[in-house]
């Protein structure tokens, strides 16, 4: 009762704000209102509407959104108009947004690393097919694809386990997040993404174990509140086809928001066929059989198209769900539910791997990916001596993958089926103890339990036999305490300084492999600590100059896929455990360095260097005294992951941002990066991390309700000499040079889109990906990209 008494108060005293566009008079939602005097923070509703009765002893309101000017207003200076704000879009700015990468609500003005944000309209412009398609559009993270059903980023030199997903806060990854390429991202949907930052370097402080390269932080619709009587209904529509792969998608979505109460509900469905391969290019990248399933035996089939790839096809449908209390302005409570499946889809790299002449497997296929994650947040905001604001996070994820294999005119059909059970626990806490000095700490606690059990059918009888698992059965767990300081010593200098203890646990049990292969052990423990820290500055000498720079250290884990493996990870080799594993650190220094010349033009410049010790890396091996095992009939060498290498990453990234008359702008954006990685004998290789010089460069025109863009997207060739060591042989992913060595070519692609507000509700989406109808393939991937692709969508606000 007395919860509802503090809301109906609330709200019966409520002063409403209404932003807008200035040119187009449209509402402004997710516009960004902070007072630093009153610590007062809040947002617009998808009517462009806050509450602003917090703010009324602001001695100044700052709004901010990003791609428009921020705007300073006292509560007097609103009040005189009328509570109705208009925000003029910028030329160029310094990015100064608020984001929640870092896990608290910070303005990005005061953080000390690289921060990328994609907006939604970013995502509904480009109209990305996958959540990994999504993270490109940043022009500063690189995708690698073995399947369509999937996609690795990399950033920085780091891929797969050494960077960080997190959805709403909640840490994504999980106990066998591999060393090789990762294709959970797809489980996110881009339509119900409200917004996605990348951080750049070590984000170990505050998200732990796996943040070495980067932290990718997503967050999902979020639901509105209405402010006034009338409940706020909104939402969208879209339907989008894409002829490269003949993508059929829809989604939809509604918010239905009352003073106290809030809901939204979110579906999506996607239905892809075999993708397309240009048509101008290496003819290495082209396949063109594949196996078929015929009167019980395996027949190679010639196919009309030699462009099409198969097997690649595949289907997803994301459903989400989520409902918010806010009985006053210190409460608010929010409930999440969010589900993702795909179809089983073939993994096309290994598909087209050949043996004795002819294709080596009839079948190696993924089973349905499936994630389901339940997510409960509970907020209160209080003045004490312990905090200003604290939340609570509680969540548990279910995880569900397969991989099914069989070799060509084989009866076995292996499969190798995990399930992991995530459960998570964060309490984060705020505490101002002036205007320049805002301390951020928490407490973490991470628990997951995964099952694995492998199993071998006869497909001529039906008849199923256990088989030797790809893990152990186990436990992974990680407690820690960590905190972090802003200290604002003056306007125009910001210092960051944090720190983290970080204690992780692993309870390995053999006893499902140990009939089937010779280990020398039953079980494995891990027990160890971990102590990071990172030190940055913001200096801002001008409000048109930033100088960015920051030290900070990481570390990962050993996890359970690092721990207990097995599998086929190469031809004529085999993965086996190794219980005898520490975890891995990072050294990491970053400077950047961004100016605006005269609200025109916008340079960005930043250069990192990375050290990475005890790096977890694939050696060879012996198990139980023996450099070969059987493994699914073969005689294979055996590997393990092991504490057996240093290895360096350093590079720069650029952007560049040019405003010209006349609606027109042009921006660009370039990565290079150079990765090494110490051998057995002492030499180096390459990291096969650190892709090529690669990058984005746009022309874009902006009239009223239409938006054309330009662009053209490009990757520098990889030599063979220059190829990493494990990546030589790899001859179903690469081009083969005059020599007949695998190589990298390099590529570009044209690219046009547009977009076009046909009412207030309704914008009609278009473009042509590939203008030439290039035959491509980016670095380490074991597909091809789209050849020409046409892209129509419709959407509907309302």
């Amino acid at each position: 009762m007395l919860l509802l008494f503090m809301g109906v108060v609330g709200f019966a005293h409520a002063q409403i704000v209404t932003i807008t566009d200035i040119e187009t008079g449209r509402p402004l939602d997710l516009v960004s209102m902070t007072s630093k005097s009153t610590r007062a923070f809040t947002t617009t509703n998808a009517e462009g509407q806050a509450d602003i009765s917090k703010f009324a002893d602001s001695e100044q309101i700052e709004f901010r959104l990003l791609g428009y000017k921020t705007k300073y207003e006292n509560y007097a200076q609103i009040q005189n108009l009328n509570f109705k704000i208009q925000l003029a879009k910028t030329n160029i700015n310094l990015d100064q947004v608020v984001i929640s990468a870092t896990r608290w609500e910070q303005e990005s003005e005061d953080i000390p690393v690289k921060i990328a944000v994609i907006s939604s309209q970013d995502v509904a412009f480009q109209n990305p097919q996958t959540a990994a398609d999504l993270l490109t559009l940043s022009g500063k993270v690189y995708v690698q694809k073995s399947q369509q059903g999937g996609g690795s980023p990399m950033i920085r030199g780091f891929s797969t386990n050494r960077l960080l997903y997190t959805v709403d806060g909640v840490r994504m990854n999980n106990a066998i997040f591999r060393g090789g390429n990762l294709q959970n991202v797809i489980n996110l949907d881009p339509f119900a993404t409200e917004n996605t930052e990348v951080l750049f370097g070590a984000g170990t402080v505050i998200y732990g174990s796996d943040a070495i390269g980067g932290v990718m932080s997503f967050s999902t619709i979020k639901p509105q509140l209405s402010l006034t009587d009338k409940p706020l209904v909104s939402g969208k529509a879209v339907t989008r086809y894409s002829s490269a792969n003949n993508e059929k998608t829809g989604h939809f979505d509604v918010n239905v928001g009352w003073k106290k109460w809030a809901l939204v509900t979110s579906i999506s469905s996607w239905d892809y066929d075999h993708l397309r391969q240009g048509s101008h290019g290496p003819d290495d990248y082209i396949k063109p059989i594949h196996v078929q399933r015929q009167d019980s035996t395996d027949v190679i089939i010639t196919q009309e198209d030699p462009l099409l790839q198969i097997p690649s096809a595949f289907s997803q449908i994301n459903m989400m769900q989520k409902l918010r209390f806010k009985p006053n302005e210190q409460w608010d409570v929010q409930y999440g539910f969010h589900y993702s499946e795909t179809s089983p889809y073939g993994r096309y790299d290994r598909n087209t791997r050949y043996k004795n002449g002819t294709l080596r497997y009839a079948e190696w296929n993924y089973g349905p990916q499936k994630w389901m994650m339940n997510n409960l947040s509970v907020n209160h905001k209080a003045s004490n001596v312990a905090f200003d604001e604290v939340t609570l996070r509680l969540a548990f994820q279910n995880f569900q993958e397969s991989r099914i294999d069989r070799a060509l005119n084989k009866d076995d059909r292996t499969v190798n089926e995990e399930n992991v059970d995530a459960y998570s626990a964060n309490l984060d806490f705020t505490k101002s103890f002036s205007h320049n000095n805002k301390l951020f700490y928490g407490f973490e606690y991470i628990l997951n339990d995964i099952t694995s059990i492998g199993s071998i059918t006869e497909i001529s009888t039906g008849n199923v036999s256990p088989a030797g698992a790809r893990y152990p059965n186990s436990t992974w767990s990680s407690i820690a305490v960590y905190a972090n300081d802003e200290y604002q010593i003056s306007e125009k200098f910001t210092a960051v300084a944090g720190l983290r203890y970080n204690q992780f646990v692993i309870d390995s049990d053999f006893s499902n492999n140990v009939d089937f292969y010779p280990l020398p052990f039953t079980e494995a423990k891990i027990n160890n600590g971990s102590l990071t820290g990172s030190l940055g500055a913001v200096i801002r000498p001008t409000d048109s100059f930033v100088i960015n720079t920051n030290f900070g250290t990481a570390f990962r884990s050993p996890n359970v896929d690092d721990v207990g493996k097995v599998f086929d990870s190469e031809v004529g080799g085999v993965t086996v455990p190794n219980p005898d594993l520490k975890a891995e650190y990072a050294y990491n220094f970053d400077l950047g360095i961004a100016k605006v010349f005269g609200d025109v033009v916008k340079i960005d410049v930043t250069a990192y260097y990375t050290i990475l010790e005890n790096a977890l890396v694939k050696r060879d091996f012996q198990l139980g005294g023996q450099d070969s095992i059987i493994y699914q009939g073969e005689l294979s060498s055996v590997q393990a992951v092991q504490n057996a290498a240093v290895a360096n990453v350093y590079g720069i990234q650029a952007g560049l941002e040019i405003k010209l008359p006349a609606g027109f702008s042009i921006s660009s954006d370039l990565n290079y990066q150079v990765g090494e990685e110490e051998l057995d004998d002492g030499s180096t290789s390459p990291s096969r991390h650190a892709p090529p010089l690669f990058g984005f460069s746009r022309l874009n025109y902006r009239a009223n309700k239409l938006h054309l863009q330009f662009y053209a997207e490009y990757m520098s060739e990889r030599k063979h000499n220059d190829l990493p060591f494990e990546e030589k042989t790899k001859v179903e992913l690469y081009a083969l040079d005059a020599n007949g060595e695998t190589y990298a070519p390099s590529w570009y692609t044209l690219n046009i889109k547009a977009s076009y507000d046909l009412s207030n509700v309704f914008t009609i989406s278009t473009g042509i990906e590939n203008l030439e109808d290039t035959r491509y393939r980016p670095y380490s991937s074991g597909i091809s990209a789209p050849g020409r692709n046409f892209i129509f969508s419709l959407r509907a606000n309302f």
